[in-house]
């Protein structure tokens, strides 16, 4: 598959209408295939924008004659790299679509220039209204697409183009604080992704030397991740120059700049009317299902009183539609039924949603999820599910024991807190290349790591829904992140993680970012919460949960100074003594969502 989505830096790096949704996941095989009608393709058909750039795109229908509804999807990796390698477009015009692929702004076949994102909302209302408007249109239009081309569909439908009927957004954001940044920490992964989807075509189309095919990118990935991953402050890269300027100008505005409000959706499900399947994976490393469950929620919420008309679809996959047909994530095997048709599931949607078939079935419930481990489908009426809070203290290791523990109640007396010292010369690292679930039962043994187990637990027990951390932390410096990882230990000592990096991270600086950014103070202790991590996971009986925390996770995301300079635009760094407290009004805790079974 063409990598349309931003690999870890190491690889360098409801539902009105789940009813055709039960077939995809389990029936859809037995099906007999559709009768092949003749296709007809018009290639590079200019589409006019507002401010006069021509886009281009490929057409697709099943004849050169009759009106049909009609499906958009907008990328930057090449139309025509992506009829060979997605399906969907051919199934599609099967059931009986018409099809626009299309070149956003200032890729490939596009005029224009590209400044990732920033154009997708005018440019996708413009396609959108354009292809209801062709001879070959019957006026209803759906979109699809997953990771980039999944964000343009957001980007667009919160500009309410009238003749949007559905959408099917997979894997991908809701808020830029889990896009470009996370939680306040620079994703370095965006370096990979401009270096080998992006660069290649920029050159060849302003004549730069470099690598000007996906395969000369790839071969000089390594010589260029060395030099990428020395360079402080983050700015001094200066490869990416001619090839994305736009790089520089983000490294340059910080999480709380005012900027990154257009790639904001909270506060605007309501401008779109569109039906809305939310598509996401357990171990999506781009980002995480928190994009998906938070615009499932949005929509729900803005939508009170009336048909919601949207659905949330999770299951334990990382990121990629390819992903979807697998039963594996990392190293963990989640059985038969983890694999969907995710043609399918897109293609249903849309009969439901734009050509009104079905519309005489009852809906089944709007949420659908897959619990890991137990490694069965879920379904809900609402996200998150009913769940009891249970409360795990973390309690410092004793003197003879590395490891601390997770309790019930809180510690009975003061203690002295966890101490760990940072050092961003030498970060915490991720030991795999790929994402997925992974074992880290080694990650015990590191000295700026801290390490929480609870007791084997004496029954199975879901966790499924938003986790809270509420961690008490103290530091000899003026910032640092703070990581949180939640981790399912089996009783051989096999410690898989639950989530890919990013949801279980923020700045501690950035705290309270709606405030903007706060200093810390050495010595002073402060409240730091997480509430983004997000899973379903059956721990069962004799298994442990274990949380984990360190101050960095390279190569994922960017180290922290601790200087209170920012890495992007400082190379002055020191060490950090980091003290975890368990004392009486400084208690740590872990809140996990337990559902009864």
């Amino acid at each position: 598959m063409h990598s349309t989505h931003r690999p870890l830096v190491r690889h360098l790096v409801a539902v009105a209408a789940l009813c055709s949704l039960t077939l995809a996941l389990s029936l859809s095989a037995q099906a007999p295939p559709p009768i092949r009608p003749p296709l007809h393709r018009d290639v590079d058909v200019t589409v006019p924008m507002r401010d006069g750039v021509v886009l281009r795109a490929d057409v697709l229908r099943p004849s050169n004659q009759g009106r049909f509804p009609t499906l958009v999807y907008r990328t930057p990796y090449g139309k025509l790299a992506a009829q060979g390698e997605e399906t969907t477009f051919a199934r599609a015009v099967e059931r009986g679509y018409a099809v626009v692929i299309q070149d956003v702004r200032g890729r490939y076949r596009s005029d224009g220039e590209f400044r990732p994102y920033e154009s997708e909302g005018r440019d996708g209302f413009d396609t959108i209204e354009w292809a209801a408007r062709q001879p070959w249109s019957d006026g209803n239009i759906g979109t699809f697409g997953l990771s980039y081309p999944g964000a343009v569909q957001w980007l667009a439908a919160v500009e309410s183009p009238p003749h949007l009927k559905a959408m099917v957004p997979a894997m991908t954001f809701s808020t830029p604080q889990n896009f470009f940044y996370t939680w306040g920490v620079w994703d370095l992964s965006w370096a990979y992704w401009i270096w080998q989807n992006i660069a290649p075509d920029a050159r060849v189309r302003k004549n730069l030397p470099g690598p000007r095919t996906d395969a000369e990118a790839r071969a000089g990935w390594p010589d260029f991740e060395r030099k990428f991953a020395a360079t402080l402050p983050l700015d001094r890269l200066e490869e990416f120059r001619d090839v994305a300027p736009y790089y520089y100008d983000w490294l340059h505005r910080p999480a709380d700049d005012p900027f990154w409000k257009f790639a904001e959706l909270n506060g605007k499900y309501s401008r779109t009317s569109a039906a809305v399947l939310n598509l996401s994976g357990w171990h999506d490393d781009n980002y995480g299902p928190d994009g998906a469950t938070t615009n499932f929620a949005g929509l729900m919420r803005s939508r009170a009183g009336q048909p919601s008309r949207t659905a949330l679809l999770v299951g334990p996959w990382v990121h990629g539609s390819d992903a979807t047909a697998r039963t594996k994530s990392g190293e963990r095997e989640f059985g038969p039924a983890a694999a969907i048709d995710y043609d399918d599931v897109v293609l249903d949607w849309m009969d439901r949603h734009v050509r009104g078939l079905g519309a005489d079935i009852a809906p089944e419930p709007a949420v659908r999820y897959f619990v890991m481990g137990d490694n069965r489908w879920q379904t809900a009426s609402d996200w998150p599910p009913p769940a009891r809070s249970r409360v795990y203290y973390l309690a410092p290791a004793g003197a003879t024991n590395r490891v601390g523990a997770l309790t019930s109640e809180p510690p009975a007396k003061a203690g002295t807190p966890s101490t760990f010292i940072s050092d961003p010369e030498a970060p915490v690292a991720n030991p795999y290349d790929g994402a997925g679930a992974h074992d880290y039962r080694r990650m015990v043994d590191r000295s700026d790591v801290l390490t929480f187990d609870s007791p084997p637990l004496d029954r199975d027990t879901e966790v499924t829904g938003p986790i809270v951390a509420r961690i008490f932390l103290s530091c000899d410096c003026r910032d640092t992140d703070l990581w949180v990882r939640l981790l399912d230990v089996a009783p051989d000592g096999t410690a898989y993680n639950l989530m890919s990096p990013g949801l279980d991270v923020v700045r501690a600086s950035y705290r309270e970012l709606e405030k903007g950014r706060q200093l810390l103070e050495p010595g002073e202790i402060y409240e730091i919460g997480l509430d983004h991590l997000i899973t379903s996971n059956l721990f069962k009986r004799g298994h442990r949960v274990r949380v984990q925390i360190s101050a960095s996770f390279l190569p994922n995301f960017s180290r922290n100074l601790h200087t209170g300079e920012l890495e992007t635009v400082s190379a002055r760094r020191q060490r950090a003594t980091i003290r975890i407290h368990h004392d009486g009004p400084h208690v740590s805790q872990v809140v996990l969502p337990v559902v009864d079974r």
